[in-house]
């Protein structure tokens, strides 16, 4: 049944599907395992847990709730019930547009990966490039990286055209299950690689990793707290958009209490396992060659030396498509199989974050033709979004991670630091780094001071009994906006925009 001029969601499980492919994405298989190596394992699972509880699900409440409510996109909502906010909006649509500018280069990487993994296993015994090779050529490659964005963008055209039901839900439906089923398949092998231990005490036990030698020492509260809030909003897609956006196509019968919940521990676990499937098969395989007697040169003195725990490659892109094409590599004839089934996976989750958020920027503009007593060719409207979207992506793919000698906004022009060597990392500072931690530090101010948590709760009474009003009182008004300043000051600090926090 069509619920308004835009669409509605066909049920309530491709509504959960579509929602939590959208939290499932790079965030999860790419940007979980690397993050959590970066803040030392076991501390920052603690602190993505708890934020989760008190911030992560706050917010999603509330962006479902008022997306339902009001019945359009999240601008729509931000007018509709703001006299002070309405400008906040803007930011959950910036967001998403700037987010799409990397990660349509980052799912052309996993397409040409997949295909690369693809012809090792039909050239069986052929020579197989090493992982630094591959990416090192692939950065440097500028016309192929356009080509393979080209690509990962007409995929998430073609699914958006064919609107909520019959686009992004019919993909998620089978999206999500395969999805599942290739990460249990690459866990088993991971944990069942020499050496996989040591990356599960590396995850799990607290301060092994700095212990064991895995990074030189343990990052401060705050920065461990930023990566994790960051990390957070990016994987839950939250202070996106996109929960305002699918809400509006909601049912009011369903419960949002529940389907929040869902989705906040179905991406957590999803969260988990992308980390059981690439730490332990990362540190298994560098410890291999650290047995084998490996050396490397010394980014410092530029002296060859043997490699130790610390080379490791637990974080940034390389631990996708440097370490983890190593590993498959190293599995011999049936590694490509499990590099295809890997590749593939990261694929999948990608296109089903990316398309939700092409719909947050596509819904505006329906919204916007509806006001002015128009219906809105939904085709038309992914097409130049799409196009938009091309534009400043090119501009990433042909950066290649710095390795094109592009220039970047920086230090030298802005006087400031941590998000100059790439336009990849600069992308990542506008849009994780402080279009959305702003924008849910403002937003949970909106629903706590000036509209009250009442108009939330009214809309989540619709449709649940669950006795969430004062738990998510005292969230709303104190504990998720001091979490938000928190993290707000730790995304500036990493980025380089402030330095008192060390």
């Amino acid at each position: 049944m069509e619920q308004n001029h835009r669409g509605a969601w066909a049920s309530n499980i491709g509504f959960l599907m579509a929602a939590i492919g959208s939290a499932v994405g790079l965030g999860n298989i790419w940007g979980f395992p690397y993050k959590m190596g970066k803040s030392g394992g076991f501390t920052f699972l603690i602190a993505y847990l708890a934020l989760a509880i008190f911030v992560g699900f706050i917010v999603m409440v509330s962006e479902l709730a008022m997306g339902r409510k009001v019945g359009k996109g999240v601008i729509g909502c931000y007018h509709t019930l703001s006299k002070k906010f309405k400008w906040v909006g803007w930011l959950a649509v910036f967001a998403p547009f700037i987010i799409m500018s990397f990660y349509s280069v980052l799912g052309g990487y996993c397409i040409e990966y997949m295909a690369l993994n693809m012809g090792n296993l039909a050239f069986a015994g052929a020579e197989i490039k090493t992982g630094t090779d591959l990416f090192g050529a692939m950065l440097t490659n500028q016309f192929g990286c356009v080509v393979f964005t080209l690509l990962f963008i007409v995929i998430c055209y073609l699914i958006n055209r064919g609107g909520i039901s019959g686009g992004i839900e019919k993909f998620n439906k089978i999206g999500m299950p395969a999805l599942f089923v290739m990460l249990v398949i690459i866990i088993i092998r991971s944990l069942t690689l020499d050496g996989a231990v040591e990356g599960l005490k590396f995850m799990f036990v607290p301060g092994y990793a700095v212990k064991a030698g895995f990074i030189p020492e343990a990052p401060n509260f705050l920065t461990v707290l930023a990566t994790a809030g960051g990390q957070m909003f990016f994987s839950l897609s939250l202070a996106m958009g996109v929960m305002f956006t699918y809400g509006s196509y909601l049912d009011k019968k369903e419960n949002l209490v529940r389907n929040s919940t869902v989705i906040v521990v179905a991406d957590t676990i999803v969260a988990m396992m992308a980390g059981l499937a690439v730490i332990p098969a990362a540190v298994a395989n560098g410890l291999t060659s650290i047995n084998a007697g490996t050396t490397v040169i010394d980014a410092a003195t530029g002296v060859e030396r043997a490699m130790t725990l610390a080379d490791i490659k637990l974080n940034g892109p390389s631990l996708l498509f440097v370490t983890l094409q190593d590993v498959f590599n190293a599995m011999g004839s049936i590694g490509p199989l499990f590099g295809v089934i890997f590749y593939l996976l990261v694929l999948i989750a990608a296109i089903s974050s990316a398309i939700s958020l092409v719909e947050v920027i596509a819904t505006f503009f329906l919204d916007r033709a509806a006001e002015k007593g128009k219906k809105g060719s939904r085709k038309k409207i992914v097409l130049i979004v799409c196009l938009a979207i091309l534009v400043e992506a090119t501009l990433v793919a042909v950066d290649g991670l710095g390795s094109n000698g592009l220039w970047v906004p920086g230090q030298a022009t802005f006087g400031v630091h941590g998000w100059n060597d790439n336009w990849l990392d600069f992308m990542d500072m506008m849009s994780e780094g402080i279009a959305m931690p702003l924008g849910a530090l403002l937003m949970s101010l909106m629903v706590g001071y000036e509209i009250k948590p009442s108009i939330v709760l009214d809309e989540v009474h619709l449709s649940s009994k669950a006795r969430i009003d004062g738990f998510y009182k005292i969230c709303v008004k104190v504990i998720t906006p001091i979490g938000m300043i928190l993290v707000l000051l730790g995304q500036l600090n990493d980025f380089g925009f402030i330095s008192i926090f060390g």
